[in-house]
């Protein structure tokens, strides 16, 4: 990581005194302190941006005549960067003795900096979506001046920001600045911000004073306004604030821009800054929690590791990520599996994402994950569960038992359900994982089987259990959920259960329905109308056990694919539809199957579940149904061929 741990302040050292800095807040005002970068935010990303030159004609603004100068801006591009969408731009402007490289490229210009890995891990992770970044310079020769010359540079760079830098920039780009025309840039101003630090932040607050219509954000670090004379936030502020108060009320975007402020606070310039921002904050008509937020880093400097924790919390606030985008892209294949658990998003819950009997797995990132007795872990899939699971980590996880029950067995506390959300009021599903009744393999075993119900329209629920009490805890989350059934958005009719494994055993068992009844203590839940079973050797036969479908490879050394065929041919008999795939060459444990034979096979348990819509009564046999042999893929359409191995509905084999 390239930093310049000593950055030059705003002026030269000229021994004057310092202004007093106001102590005392105004009432209800609250001073937002930012926390540290991640320490793998400075690592590079897999998904890295692009840092391209770009050479412009302006003007040299502080001459009457107007000479035309030739000026360089960094851009950074977006890892994936498509023309056919649309991006938001952020200008970035640096201090004195500065040069336009510095903040993506280093002084000496031959180095990624840490502020790039940033914006890449960023975008990557999902905290934003992708937008470009700009790091020009207010100096028309882009070279160290004296600090008189700078400043009158600084002075009057607004003008060259509206006439020259954004039309050269965002016409080069797919932006959403459609004519480089004054009303164009107006237009498109929602999706503009600039800051700068140091006299890059007294930059900014020129182009706020003077030029306040053309960006919605601004990002000032560690400087003031200048309106009222030099260093007027720290000796003038309240002068100032009314100053910049006068100019925003009488702009027609009065109610339509923001400031998000910031300083360390053992920064050499935190009186220009402090007393300006909280003199702001004091005129609440114009500046309040709607447009205006000052942030403080704590022990913060003037320096570059101040700039890469406020550009790295302002960005976030800026270009929030959309949905999509946040489930996509926040965690990696490399993500270490502990930051997954230790996720502050997640609360107390996050140690449950993962097996809680730590013996049963290994592996240090998603990408290396292994649990006992399973295979065909696809590293992308535990890479998508994780992130929807952050992307709903408000509302994903349900606690199953009250907290008296958990202080009276603490044990209680290694249970609960994910809920992967379908429509409003469409039925439901339970997944239960498989792991030899000694863990719950979750993330192979049923967090995928919900996610991808959830993406058919079906709630689906992932059950955490304890592998002792493995019939109890989902007795419980069936209870609960039809309980709690108009809260939670999900119709109880209709409903199924699904398990590998250990799992498979769980669903058989609650799918009988006179186990049902003995286990909730409840007569009035419904019996599950079909029950979903992978790879197990469950045997047991009853007339009240639900429509049954099942399937498990040939070569699966645990659970034995004649065993499970055995039992469903036993469950025809006796008037239960069921339904029975086996998959040559599979072992245990293959999922959801992406990449082998037995791809599809849970889009055909969907077709299975929904012909059992009826079959719901408690305590009574399942007459036969005609059973539909169409054989469909993951998508829904129907497959040109079934898959290799034995396929048997209702009893008789399935052909084309």
């Amino acid at each position: 990581m390239t930093m310049f741990m000593a950055m030059t302040a705003c002026s030269p050292d000229s021994g004057e005194a310092k202004a007093d800095v106001t102590e005392s807040a105004p009432t209800e005002f609250a001073i937002q302190y930012t926390t540290p970068v991640p320490s793998e935010f400075f690592q590079a990303a897999m998904q890295q941006g692009t840092i391209e030159l770009v050479e412009y004609d302006s003007k040299d603004y502080t001459s009457a005549s107007r000479p035309t100068t030739h000026k360089p801006a960094y851009v950074y591009v977006p890892y994936g960067y498509d023309p056919s969408q649309k991006y938001d731009v952020i200008y970035l402007l640096h201090g004195w003795t500065g040069v336009a490289q510095e903040y993506f490229l280093g002084r000496n210009g031959n180095s990624r900096t840490g502020l790039v890995n940033i914006f890449d891990n960023l975008i990557q992770r999902g905290l934003c979506r992708p937008f470009i970044a700009v790091s020009p310079t207010w100096d028309k020769d882009n070279q160290s001046k004296d600090w008189g010359e700078s400043t009158r540079e600084a002075a009057v760079f607004s003008q060259e920001y509206v006439n020259d830098l954004i039309p050269a920039v965002e016409t080069r780009y797919s932006t959403y600045l459609e004519s480089p025309s004054e009303a164009g840039i107006l237009a498109s101003r929602n999706h503009r911000a600039i800051g700068g630090f140091s006299l890059g932040s007294i930059t900014t607050w020129y182009v706020f004073e003077q030029a306040f219509a053309y960006s919605r954000m601004y990002l000032p670090m560690s400087g003031d306004n200048w309106s009222q004379g030099m260093y007027g936030g720290a000796y003038y502020p309240d002068a100032t604030a009314k100053s910049l108060a006068d100019l925003v009320n009488a702009s027609p975007y009065k109610n339509d821009f923001y400031v998000w402020y910031a300083v360390g606070t053992e920064d050499v310039r935190i009186d220009q800054t402090h007393n300006q921002a909280l003199a702001m904050a004091k005129l609440t008509d114009t500046f309040n929690s709607t447009n205006f937020s000052y942030h403080m880093k704590e022990g913060g400097r003037h320096d570059f590791n101040a700039v890469w924790e406020f550009c790295y919390h302002a960005l976030q606030f800026f270009f929030p990520p959309t949905k999509t985008e946040a489930m996509t892209n926040y965690y990696t294949r490399q993500t270490r599996i502990n930051d997954v658990m230790n996720d502050t998003a997640f609360g107390d819950y996050g140690r449950l994402i993962f097996p809680v009997n730590t013996g049963y797995w290994s592996g240090t990132t998603l990408e290396q994950l292994q649990l006992t007795w399973y295979n065909y872990i696809d590293p992308d899939k535990t890479v998508e569960v994780c992130n929807y699971l952050r992307t709903h980590a408000n509302d994903c996880f349900i606690d199953i038992y009250t907290e008296e029950e958990k202080q009276t067995n603490p044990d209680l506390r290694n249970t609960g359900l994910f809920f992967f959300q379908g429509n409003s009021n469409a039925p439901f599903a339970i997944c239960n994982a498989g792991g030899g009744f000694s863990y719950v393999g979750a993330m192979h075993d049923s967090f995928p089987h919900a996610l991808e119900l959830s993406k058919q329209g079906y709630n689906a629920f992932a059950l955490i259990y304890r592998p002792g009490d493995a019939y109890e805890d989902l007795a419980r989350a069936i209870t609960y959920i039809c309980d709690h059934a108009n809260e939670l958005g999900v119709n109880p009719t209709g409903y199924s259960l699904w398990g590998g494994s250990a799992g498979a055993r769980m669903a058989a068992t609650l799918g009988n329905s006179a186990n049902l009844r003995s286990l909730t203590g409840r007569t009035d839940i419904p019996q599950a109308s079909a029950v979903i079973m992978q790879y197990t050797g469950y045997t047991t036969v009853s007339q009240y056990d639900g429509p049954t479908y099942a399937c498990c490879g040939t070569s699966d050394g645990i659970a034995s694919w004649r065993t499970m065929q055995s039992r469903l041919e036993s469950l025809s008999a006796l008037g239960i539809p069921t339904e029975f795939h086996s998959y040559n060459g599979l072992p245990h444990g293959f999922g959801l199957g992406t990449g082998t034979v037995a791809e599809g096979w849970l889009t055909d348990a969907v077709h299975f579940w929904q012909q059992q819509s009826g079959a719901t009564a408690i305590h009574s046999a399942k007459s036969n149904t005609k059973q539909q042999n169409s054989i469909y893929s993951l998508n829904g359409t129907r497959r040109n061929a079934i898959q290799k191995g034995i396929n048997i509905a209702g009893g008789k084999t399935i052909l084309k």
